[in-house]
């Protein structure tokens, strides 16, 4: 998987990046064979917003694109790096395995129509 990690108004530590990089395995696993293709942008950093000052002042961001998939996009503000991290990761996990679910009940579907349509021929 191609990923891409941007810091903004931070500056990541070895310790955030391979915290980080332990949570995109999650991501990556889940996508399967798809994964070789897939491209990951993380983004994490201070918010740059009106108060720079108060509890929820970290971001992360991750955008995920995969053949045949829709793309996933999560925001998260928090009080520290590595929950807004967990939060993102989280909830693009919950997003990855939704779409992989409508994905299968479609092909499903699709398979049960085509029997049925069969059976009327006979």
């Amino acid at each position: 998987m191609d990923v891409r990690i941007k810091a903004t108004d931070y500056e990541l530590t070895p310790e955030v990046s391979a915290y980080l990089a332990e949570k995109i395995v999650a991501i990556e696993k889940l996508l399967g064979a798809d994964a070789g293709l897939a491209r990951c942008e993380v983004e994490v950093g201070r918010d740059a917003g009106n108060q720079r000052h108060g509890e929820h002042i970290w971001f992360a961001e991750i955008n995920v694109r995969y053949p045949g998939g829709e793309p996933i996009r999560v925001t998260n503000h928090e009080s520290t790096v590595n929950a807004a991290i967990d939060m993102v990761k989280d909830e693009a996990v919950r997003q990855l395995r939704t779409s992989r679910r409508a994905h299968t009940r479609f092909i499903r579907k699709s398979g049960a129509l085509l029997k049925n349509l069969m059976r009327w021929g006979e």
